[in-house]
Parts: structure tokens; C-alpha cells; sequence
């Protein structure tokens, strides 16, 4: 399993006294804190040197997510020391924070093996089939960082270098450099505070190429959010043509406002929702609101978190914005339809109702992604062309 692989890497040996730290850490986290802010207050607390603040992040991530695994409920350093020596092979680790910590029950089934809730197990089972253990091993390692160059991707990529961040180009996404050196200091780099690249996932870069947008076009990104791939589309446009933004939260939009300027976007025009503009548009881009079940490597113990039954209104309100992007694509148009999750449900039924509700538009392309198979989160796009 490469999860417990990179497990065998941490510097175990650095939890010599930290448990009295430690255990408070984790049991915010258990009790339902989210680990990522929990981390931060430890480490702005605590004076840990470079391998302690290593171990202390793999500590707190690391019970959140193979809690499961390790037997939770117990005491929290006792499923810490079961983390470092069960699956971290370091075998004094219950010594080092002075438990007496049994071993770990035998994992059996993919829930308990890979610690997730049996709804997610079942999810996982029922959507990648054969590859489920594979998914969800590479569910619970943490994901690439991945950025998307503005202009050339190999200057990005040297000044990044003269910064001491390595990079690698990307496979699919054209754009795209993958990071593969260890704790970059991206933002105190030359690259960042000249705006010429933004964090992007591939998968969702390769979701923006998917829309054809090109120079000349009238464009919609009817679920904005932050604007991720709207800056990408913005750059495909190269300053040419009219690229509208639109989302149902406001916030979101006013950080996609603050992003435009910082990376000085021409020809971008950020809409409240009722004040959309009327169509025909050339693409109309439908990143809709998901279960987000494609993401969970970047929340290790956000599958705790999940309520499943907050998904069932999600389908409806997925359809309804197929249709209206439906309505608002030119004869010869693309609509493309994304998410970031792997539920039949929000994605091949939505695309197979639009498709039947709307034999106009004719499919082109599906994109289906796994992080086991292309490293990338998981998402999935379907690209149509409206023909009449």
C-alpha cells in the first residue's frame, strides 16, 4: 500500500516528548475539530523543530484519517503510538509516549482496512468496481501540488528553480507543472508575487481545456466559486472576447474579484446571480456543486466530517443547471458539465437526463478521473455541442 509506504518514511522518533502537546491535538480532532486548523493553532503554539513539525502534522492527520484502522475509540496517544508502530514500523513508539498501546485490530474489509466510514466503502465499491482498493489507497495519501503556469510554462518552471521549488511538467494539462520538491515556500517565491501561476489541480485544469474556450469567444462560468477555472478560462481567452462569472455565493464571488485584480485578467466580468446576462454564449461551463467526494486526499479527516444524507438534493439541482446552461449555448456551442466526485448519481445519470431531455446537444467528449490512475483528484466532465 503506498499510504502505509510513506508512513515507514516519517521520523518517528522525533515524538520523544510531545505527547503532553499531542494528545489535546488529536482529540480536537476526533471530537470533530477539523485537522488542518488544529494543526495550525499546534504549530503557531508549540516551538518544534523541522522534524517535530513533521511528525506533529503526519500525528494529527494521520490519527484523523486511519482512526478506523487503529481502533478508535481509545485514548488518543494510544492510537497515535499504533499509527507510528503498526503502520509507521517504528517499534518503540508506544514507549516514546509512555502507553501501553495493544496492536491495532486486524483490518478486514475495505472499510476498516482503509479506515472510512462504511458509506464511503460502499460509495467507493460501487463506483470504481475491481480498482476500489486501489482508489482508496490513493485516497488516503496526501495529493501533488499542482499549478498552472500564466504564459510560458517553462519560464514558470526556471524561475520556480532559481527560488529552489523543482517542478515537473504535467502530463496531460498544458499548462500544468506538478511540484515535486519538498515543503516549497511557493508563495515567498518570485513566480508568486509576479501573479504567473495560480495552485490548480490538474484534474481541474484539464476539466478548463475541456471547454475549447478561445479568443474571440462569449463565455459563461455559471458556478464561478473562487474562480479557479475561471482564470483559466481567462487565459485561454487570452483578453479576447466576453468572459462572464456568475455564482449563487457571494463571498466566493468577491474572492474571485480580489483574484482578477491580483492577476491584472482583461475582459472578465464577475455577476451576482440575478444580474446574469442574457445568452447566446459560445461555452457555457457548469462546475456544479457536488459531494466533492474526488477531493477527500485534501481533508484526511474530512470523511469523518461528511453527512451522505446532505447529498440526495444534489442530482436535481445538478440537472437544473444543465439545463439552463442547455438554454443559454449558441447552435454549435459547448456545454461542458464537471464535478469533483465519483457518484453515479451526479454524473452519468445527470449527463444521460440531460441528453434525453435535450437531444440537441450531441456529446463529444468524457473525462473520468481517478487519483490511482492519473494522480489527479477525481472528477468528471462530460463536453456536448449543441447541433441545432
Amino acid at each position: 500500500m503506498l499510504s502505509e509506504q510513506r508512513l515507514r518514511a516519517v521520523p518517528w522518533n522525533a515524538l520523544a516528548g510531545l505527547a503532553p502537546s499531542l494528545g489535546p491535538a488529536i482529540d480536537e480532532v476526533l471530537a470533530g475539530a477539523p485537522a488542518e486548523r488544529v494543526l495550525d493553532r499546534l504549530l503557531r503554539r508549540e516551538r518544534y523543530d523541522e522534524r517535530q513539525r513533521r511528525v506533529a502534522a503526519e500525528a494529527v492527520f494521520g490519527v484523523g484519517l486511519w482512526r478506523r484502522r487503529l481502533g478508535a475509540p481509545a485514548p488518543a496517544l494510544v492510537l497515535l503510538a499504533r499509527l507510528a508502530r503498526d503502520l509507521g514500523a517504528c517499534g518503540d513508539a508506544a514507549s516514546l509516549l509512555g502507553v501501553d498501546a495493544s496492536p491495532a485490530p486486524v483490518p478486514r474489509g475495505l472499510a476498516v482496512r482503509y479506515s472510512q466510514p462504511d458509506w464511503l466503502a460502499s460509495e467507493l465499491a460501487r463506483a470504481a468496481g475491481d480498482e476500489a482498493e486501489a482508489a482508496a489507497d490513493a485516497f488516503n495519501v496526501p495529493a501533488p501540488i499542482f499549478l498552472r503556469a500564466r504564459g510560458s510554462r517553462d519560464e514558470v518552471a526556471r524561475s520556480l528553480r532559481e527560488d529552489g521549488v523543482e517542478t515537473k511538467p504535467c502530463l496531460h494539462a498544458s499548462a500544468g507543472l506538478e511540484v515535486v520538491s519538498e515543503r516549497p515556500n511557493l508563495y515567498g517565491s518570485r513566480a508568486w508575487n509576479e501573479a504567473r501561476f495560480e495552485v490548480q489541480d490538474e484534474s481541474s485544469q484539464r476539466v478548463g481545456e475541456l471547454t475549447g474556450a478561445r479568443p474571440g469567444m462569449r463565455v459563461l462560468d455559471l458556478c464561478a466559486g473562487a474562480g479557479g477555472k475561471t482564470l483559466q478560462l481567462a487565459e485561454l481567452m487570452r483578453g479576447q472576447g466576453e468572459l462572464h462569472a456568475t455564482d449563487v455565493d457571494a463571498e466566493r464571488l468577491e474572492r474571485l474579484r480580489r483574484r482578477t485584480e491580483r492577476a491584472q485578467v482583461a475582459g472578465l466580468r464577475v455577476h451576482r446571480r440575478e444580474s446574469l446576462p442574457g445568452g447566446p454564449f459560445d461555452v457555457v461551463l457548469v462546475d456544479a456543486p457536488c459531494s466533492a467526494l474526488g477531493a477527500l486526499r485534501r481533508g484526511p479527516d474530512l470523511r469523518w466530517r461528511i453527512d451522505p444524507t446532505s447529498f440526495a438534493p444534489l442530482p436535481a439541482q445538478q440537472r437544473s443547471l444543465c439545463l439552463e446552461a442547455a438554454s443559454l449555448v449558441a447552435p454549435g456551442g459547448r456545454v461542458v458539465y464537471a464535478t469533483c466526485t465519483f457518484r453515479r448519481e451526479e454524473n452519468e445519470d445527470v449527463a444521460h437526463g440531460l441528453e434525453a431531455e435535450r437531444p440537441e446537444l450531441r456529446r463529444d467528449a468524457t473525462l473520468e478521473l481517478w487519483p490511482h490512475r492519473d494522480r489527479s483528484d477525481g472528477f468528471f466532465a462530460v463536453a456536448w455541442t449543441r447541433v441545432k
